[in-house]
């Protein structure tokens, strides 16, 4: 029994050491009040940042509140997506010549028997032209009806969905998943634009839409990966073991700035999940606190249309603003997470976008359970059509991060 105890005691204290250790790095990160990128200085201290306005979320062009979903979707939702596509991720093609579906490897007994893999190539051609997105899926094989799914935006390497699972990533945990009664999909952005400023244009915009690149307000790398999310929901349409009423679309960093921009175009997908999504994601412009437009249009200029550059140092004649994108999902839920040594991405800022977004939900009359405080590290607000947390740790997609986003869809389902 006293030896019992010796052990609990030693992993209790190795436990603790632990967690002080993660603080004072935590606490000597959040020491740091400016750093320097790119020949700018990058604000972290919330002291100064700037006094700032948002644009009204239920204000038309004209001045007229809404007060009503009606006037909400008439109106003011399609205003805020064209704004959104003149001025930030481009005008979204509308139409193409033809789609084809075939699936290029299946085992119905992957996984050691959990799950049937279903490997398939997805073909659009336009104009002359053909390009093809491979989508990785697995299906549960417990259920006895169409599973509920996750769709990721892989903007890390393919080796994180691996078909085979020879390869396990805590990136995209299938089996664990699976394990939880969820279809779990992928598709990767290098089939659909590449994530290069020097070849982003060799893939669906040069092939489909080369007109895009002409446009300033034509898309480029984000708007051809939501694009190509949207393909794959097409796909599911004909797949009847995927329950098309529950698709979740999942993104991080990038592919997160993508997974709310495709969930806003695309109301097919029932939930969005986006995963430490910073500048022009989940956190609002106006702070210019970590990564401002500045920064990501010199570094990433071709994820956006050109008008945006516009706006780098200029950020408060934007007409739009995150929590306004964030607003576009309502009534469907989203959830968004931020990491403590993820400051680049301004966690609060993040959070405020999810509190300004708030007022829409509410005009839907969905449960928003968000605290008027940010929530404490590792508390996450699952009970609420938005959810978020924000975790320990670096800039990533991790076990945890999945361990909620399937609590919430749970919670959201089960209602």
């Amino acid at each position: 029994m006293l030896m019992k105890t010796f052990k609990l005691n030693k992993l209790t204290c190795i436990r603790t050491v632990a967690h002080f250790i993660l603080l004072l790095i935590s606490s000597h990160l959040f020491a740091q009040k400016t750093d320097k990128f790119m020949g700018e200085i990058v604000n972290y201290d919330e002291e100064t940042v700037p006094t700032y306005n948002l644009p009204d979320l239920l204000q038309t062009k004209g001045g007229k509140k809404v007060k009503n979903v009606f006037t909400w979707e008439k109106k003011r939702r399609p205003e805020l997506l064209n704004l959104f596509e003149e001025n930030i991720y481009g005008k979204m093609p509308n139409s193409f010549d033809s789609i084809k579906f075939k699936i290029t490897n299946e085992a119905t007994d992957a996984m050691n028997g959990k799950a049937h893999l279903k490997e398939v190539q997805i073909t659009v051609w336009n104009k002359g032209n053909s390009v093809s997105i491979p989508i990785v899926l697995f299906i549960p094989n417990h259920l006895n009806k169409p599973a509920p799914t996750f769709l990721l935006i892989n903007n890390r390497s393919k080796r994180n969905t691996d078909p085979t699972r020879i390869e396990k990533s805590t990136f995209w945990p299938a089996e664990m998943i699976i394990d939880s009664g969820y279809a779990i999909a992928a598709f990767h952005i290098g089939d659909v634009a590449p994530d290069r400023k020097e070849t982003y244009q060799n893939g669906i915009l040069k092939q489909l839409f080369p007109e895009q690149l002409e446009m300033d307000n034509g898309m480029k790398a984000i708007g051809s990966w939501a694009w190509a999310a949207s393909r794959v929901m097409d796909y599911f349409l004909t797949d009847k073991d995927i329950d098309t009423k529950k698709v979740a679309i999942v993104g991080h960093s990038r592919g997160g700035k993508t997974a709310l921009w495709a969930g806003a175009q695309d109301e097919r997908f029932a939930m969005v999940f986006s995963s430490c999504s910073g500048s022009t994601g989940a956190s609002l412009a106006r702070r210019r606190y970590g990564e401002t437009v500045s920064l990501i249009n010199k570094q990433f200029g071709y994820w956006f249309n050109n008008n945006y550059k516009k706006y780098s140092n200029n950020v408060d004649s934007l007409p739009v603003d995150q929590h306004m994108l964030i607003g576009l999902i309502a009534p469907r839920p989203v959830y968004t997470t931020n990491a403590t040594q993820d400051r680049w991405a301004d966690p609060y800022g993040s959070y405020l976008s999810l509190i300004h977004a708030k007022p829409i939900y509410e005009l839907y009359r969905q449960k928003v359970m968000l605290p008027k405080d940010m929530p404490q590290i590792n508390i996450p607000i699952i009970n609420s059509a938005i959810g978020y947390h924000f975790r320990e740790g670096a800039h990533d997609l991790n076990v945890y991060d999945w361990t909620n986003f399937i609590r919430f869809a749970n919670f959201q389902y089960d209602q």
